[in-house]
């Protein structure tokens, strides 16, 4: 009876080693996926993104854990053993790969991981002790370092793998504070150090390309996870989750050709055909797991390799103050707790201190003993080097060398490598790969430049637009004292809505290319008013803005009215114009009406996106009707490549703050975001590189930078000092032959 409820009660066990495989799966592709990622771009410090320390990995890595946590199996076989066994090397391998990923982690963060890694290994080491000294058999003999002395030794690896972790997690704080000291003194250097700032008005393309690299070899070189991952304790960590792997494989590969007694092969596993299984699926994941922290350390063992000999022993084993930094300040520490009993808090005070002391004691040890791991591996790579590939070696590099350095006296970027005490800095072919990863960002923004915007920035000469578009002498409306403010990208919508509803275009591709350039153009747009506007003064005006932008865009409607319905404007343009003012006019009107005991809609910032919208609409309207009194006779065509290049001034002189933009999304002062912040930085310069080169050939006017940003700052400098006509800008070389050729000569008083 006992041997049925047996067998009923191990029926499923199959299923849940099935489990316990796809777990392991799970980990195995989120490690390779690091190290694919890593080889991609050649940053091989394997920056962690996909395989970092948080819940979820935690969570997996439990359910991986399920055969060495395992006390009711008391199966010795061949087969249970290494799966065991495979399980603690996974999780080896797996703290391993966690190193770097701290870096991009706040230090409550950094507590609460390790706290719940720490309880699982425990709990996995106390379970793998308990099974170690409960089970007793006659094949323990036979299976010796294959079995439990493996499973014994992977124990240790992996406790001390968890602490070199938790000491190293002490440094990262200290680290970070002096590599952002380090980084606000390189970005006062970029500054000072040019003679001329890459600034609003100020700037060539190729200066705004060097600036942007500087910044991202500054972002790369100090990025948490690069700084960790190039530490020495982050070496040795490698180099003991590579020896644990070589172990694993190897004793699988002797004991498979090794003859067993006939009866350890009756033994069967709980798990039946799930443990082949396990098995395959955690040896796969610790050979893939194993790549990122092995490379790290070939990588640190062979640049070491080349400096052996420039410094002294005493500065090879030199333990830098970040290391220990924050065990000193926690020492010296008073005590938080409100103890009244001076006895009591005396004791209290020397146990803290005594338990410091210790930890203090054991970081050097372990910062001693990763450094004369590192210092061994250098030298054995070192003369197999020169065994093997000095002739061919040294021969390559001369030739590479030379071509080189020819290349970086042109620009060399190493001055802006971000260093911590005691790093005698990066090798050239890191730096070389992380200039490259620089261009490789503004490659990829080349291929998403925008060609209608493009052909539309072209057609701006002046910048009069901006002047143009609202004429004072439109008389105001009746609805508060104040004026609402105007915004980069709300006159732009309104008048390509305008230009929408001129009935009887002869060329409908003009129109829809009109539509893609705006679409492609308020891309821009959005980003520099969101970047600039830091107060988020004019957000209800870019809310008004995107509102109108949806409706013109997907189905050329103005606030619900169809632009191109007979309706509107069944004759000329003129009476589509007074069509689209007279029922803006009515919005805001009836808005004032209804709110005209309300003191918050006084005002303007507080009115509704339809209403703002309304107002812009009937001031444009009714701008373009005032320029109609005197020219009657211009047709749609006409009046539609004037509206197109009103749109294309406004957009240009928008986009003359885009350098400032790009500059500023550079300068992060967060160290986690700063290297996505820059990332972002160079895939715009290359997204915009084709309109940059536009706008910088057109005279800009003297504005004060730090106005340039507003529309309205720009339009009270233009009323005061009107832009040059045409034909001064074709003089001057600045004027499109294309749109000379287009642009009517409508004059729009102002």
């Amino acid at each position: 009876m006992e041997l049925y409820v047996q067998d009923d009660l191990e029926a499923p066990m199959p299923w849940i080693g099935l489990y316990v495989a796809a777990a392991s799966g799970v980990c195995a592709l989120s490690m390779s996926a690091d190290a694919f990622a890593g080889f991609r771009s050649r940053r091989f410090w394997f920056p962690c993104k996909y395989f970092s320390l948080n819940a979820f990995t935690l969570t997996v890595l439990a359910v991986a854990m399920k055969l060495p946590v395992d006390l009711t199996s008391m199966t010795i076989g061949f087969k249970d053993n290494t799966a065991r066994v495979s399980s603690l090397v996974l999780m080896s391998t797996a703290i391993a790969n966690f190193t770097t990923s701290f870096g991009s982690m706040k230090n409550n963060d950094i507590v609460l991981n390790l706290a719940a890694l720490g309880i699982l290994v425990v709990t996995v080491s106390t379970n793998v002790c308990i099974h170690v000294i409960q089970i007793k058999n006659p094949f323990i003999d036979n299976i010796k370092l294959g079995g439990f002395y493996l499973e014994i030794v992977s124990t240790v690896v992996m406790l001390l793998l968890l602490l070199m972790l938790c000491f190293s997690s002490v440094m990262i704080p200290s680290a970070k504070r002096s590599i952002q000291s380090s980084y606000h003194d390189m970005h006062v250097k970029i500054s000072n150090e040019n003679n001329r700032l890459v600034e609003w008005g100020n700037f060539s393309v190729d200066e705004v390309r060097v600036a942007v690299t500087r910044y991202w070899v500054m972002a790369e070189t100090g990025s948490s996870q690069f700084v960790i991952a190039r530490s020495v304790a982050c070496v040795a960590s490698g180099s003991m989750c590579l020896f644990m792997g070589l172990t694993l494989f190897w004793v699988l590969f002797k004991e498979q050709h090794k003859l067993l007694p006939i009866s350890q092969h009756r033994i069967y596993s709980n798990y039946k055909w799930s443990i082949n299984c396990i098995l395959a699926v955690q040896l796969v994941g610790v050979a893939l797991g194993s790549i990122a922290p092995a490379t790290r350390w070939f990588v640190a063992a062979r640049f070491k390799s080349s400096d052996i000999g420039h410094r002294s022993f005493k500065n090879e084993f030199k333990v830098e103050t970040y290391w220990t930094q924050k065990l000193v300040y926690w020492q010296e520490r008073p005590l938080p707790l409100q103890i009244r009993s001076n006895v009591l808090r005396k004791l209290v005070h020397d146990a803290k201190r005594l338990l410091l002391n210790v930890c203090i004691g054991v970081q050097i040890v372990n910062i001693l003993f990763s450094k004369l791991v590192l210092l061994v591996s250098a030298a054995f790579l070192k003369g197999f080097l020169f065994c093997f590939h000095q002739i061919k070696t040294t021969r390559r590099a001369w030739c590479y060398n030379s071509k080189e350095s020819r290349t970086e006296t042109e620009l060399d970027y190493s001055g802006y490598v971000l260093l911590l005490e005691g790093e005698s800095g990066l090798p050239r072919k890191t730096l070389k790969n992380i200039c490259n990863e620089a261009d490789k960002l503004i490659q990829r923004g080349r291929k998403k430049q925008l060609k209608n915007l493009k052909q539309l920035v072209m057609k701006s000469e002046n910048f009069s637009g901006v002047r143009e578009f609202d004429n004072n002498e439109v008389p105001r409306l009746k609805y508060s004292s104040q004026e609402p403010p105007n915004c980069w990208s709300l006159p732009v919508v309104t008048l390509t809505s305008v230009a929408v509803s001129l009935s009887n275009i002869a060329d409908d591709h003009k129109l829809n290319q009109l539509l893609n350039a705006v679409s492609e153009g308020l891309y821009f747009v959005k980003l520099i008013e969101k970047s600039l506007d830091k107060n988020g003064d004019l957000t209800i005006i870019r809310h008004a803005a995107e509102v109108v932008w949806v409706g013109v865009e997907l189905s050329k409607k103005w606030l619900d009215i169809d632009l191109q319905n007979a309706s509107l404007g069944s004759g000329s343009h003129m009476e589509a114009l007074q069509n689209l003012s007279g029922v803006a006019e009515k919005i805001v009107s009836d808005f004032t009406t209804r709110t005209v005991v309300d003191p918050l809609m006084k005002n303007p910032l507080n009115w509704p996106a339809k209403v703002i919208a309304a107002r812009s609409m009937y001031r444009i309207t009714q701008t373009i009707l005032l320029a109609q009194k005197d020219n009657h006779s211009q047709t749609n065509e006409e009046l539609f490549e004037r509206l197109s290049v009103m749109v294309s001034d406004i957009f240009a002189a928008c986009l003359t703050n885009l350098v400032s933009v790009i500059i500023l999304k550079c300068h992060s002062n967060a160290i986690e975001e700063r290297e996505e912040s820059v990332r972002q930085a160079a895939i715009l310069l290359g997204e915009s590189e084709e309109v940059l080169e536009i706008i910088q050939k057109i005279d800009l006017p003297s504005l004060d930078p730090k106005k340039a940003g507003n529309i309205e700052e720009w339009r009270a400098f233009m009323e005061l000092n009107p832009p040059a006509t045409a034909s001064a800008s074709s003089n001057n070389g600045t004027a499109n032959p294309h749109s000379n050729a287009e642009q009517v000569s409508v004059e729009i008083r102002g």
